[in-house]
């Protein structure tokens, strides 16, 4: 990898007040980001570009998708430099300074997204005028989508808009932290609703009631059972930090009062696959045990008792081909050929899925999101804005 460039916090980059700008938008995904995006919008407006905004159902959010054509007029082809604008919340983390409010400290930029990912999206917007100054070969196009920490709910939408429209571009670069490194591979993680109906009765009369927490808690008791089989048994793939499919289970909640049997219970859990297993294997093992062994038992008490699923949330496996032209790009302009995969989700799978050849390069360290105190390295910022500048490069006629 190239050596990174030397920043003097005093030497503000044009960039750095975008990536401030973004962060003072609270786009937390309980939250509208249509204020973020509308400013997004406006701004290409001002450079003479026309952004697509595609809502989610209700429209208080939105996918901004927009395309700087390449020399002759052409819209196809060329690369997407895509990013997601929302972001995990603040409750209950303790932080040094107002999370929507960025601050330089040092060599380093703090506030929730500065490392995941509105630190990529303003160093691209940034580059806007570089852009248009260019004459390109082939179109950058610009994606920048909503709800992707739960569960990629907006990117969907944008992708089946682009298809309808007849829009094919050639490559993606998905920005998120990765050190300015490319990431050629990710698991998958599919998350999933169970509740369990039992049947109520006085704690002293257990036998007539049909206990909805301890029906839940053998089930849960079965995921766990299957993940640990999953890591003493594999498959592996040791390019990964945890080189075996995972799953555990999240949140669970039940219970009115400690004398009376629950009738509900409800629990939440997970599975992030390696890109070569198939969720759905795992998840019908788990409904099996439920159908097969559960509810009878349940039913022989109370007829109308029942365990339901439902999947809340995917994040599609990611796994780039080494002969796609992105990767090979990705990999040239960072001098790194390294195959690096990691366990955290992104849209890239997505994107893939969708016949777009996709790669991860972003700035920042995953390990500084999520956290009280986000930030990105000022030196991240800038390594990242020279990447975008050779990529440009590759695309620019001589």
């Amino acid at each position: 990898m190239p050596d990174q460039p030397t920043v003097n916090a005093s030497e503000r980059a044009p960039y750095l007040a975008l990536v401030e700008e973004l962060i003072r938008y609270d786009t937390t995904s309980s939250r509208s980001n249509l204020g973020l995006i509308e400013a997004i919008r406006d701004r290409l407006r001002a450079h003479d570009v026309e952004a697509l905004l595609v809502y989610d159902r209700d429209r208080k959010k939105a996918n901004l998708f927009a395309t700087l054509p390449a020399r002759l007029g052409e819209t196809n082809g060329g690369v997407v430099l895509s990013g997601h604008t929302d972001v995990v919340p603040v409750t209950g983390q303790h932080w040094s300074s107002a999370p929507f409010d960025p601050v330089v400290r040092g060599d380093r930029l703090y506030g929730r997204g500065s490392c995941d990912m509105k630190g990529f999206i303003g160093v691209t917007l940034g580059l806007l005028p570089e852009i248009q100054r260019r004459a390109l070969r082939e179109p950058i196009h610009l994606a920048f989508s909503f709800d992707e920490e739960v569960g990629c709910l907006g990117a969907p939408l944008l992708l089946a808009e682009l298809a309808q429209r007849g829009i094919r571009p050639a490559g993606c670069i998905v920005g998120e932290p990765t050190g300015m490194r490319p990431v050629v591979a990710h698991k998958g993680n599919n998350a999933y609703r169970c509740c369990v109906k039992g049947l109520a009765a006085h704690s002293s009369r257990t036998p007539s009631g049909v206990n909805a927490i301890e029906y839940a808690a053998r089930l849960i008791c079965r995921i766990r059972e299957a993940a640990d089989l999953l890591r003493r048994s594999g498959p592996f793939d040791r390019a990964f930090a945890v080189p075996f499919s995972t799953a555990q289970t999240g949140m669970i909640s039940g219970g009115i009062a400690v004398n009376t049997i629950p009738e509900h219970c409800e629990f939440f859990f997970e599975y992030r696959n390696l890109p070569s297993e198939d969720p759905e294997r795992f998840f019908e093992q788990i409904v099996r045990y439920a159908r097969e062994q559960l509810e009878p038992e349940m039913r022989a008490v109370a007829g109308a008792a029942s365990i339901s699923f439902e999947k809340v949330g995917t994040t599609l496996a990611l796994d780039s081909a080494e002969q796609a032209a992105i990767t090979q790009l990705v990999r040239t302009l960072c001098n790194d050929f390294e195959t690096r995969k990691v366990t955290y989700g992104t849209e890239a799978g997505l994107f893939s899925q969708a016949g777009i050849p996709t790669v991860i390069c972003g700035p920042g360290d995953i390990d500084d999101a999520h956290k009280a105190d986000e930030s990105v390295e000022l030196s991240q910022l800038a390594a990242c804005d020279q990447f975008l500048r050779r990529v440009l490069d590759t695309l620019t006629a001589p």
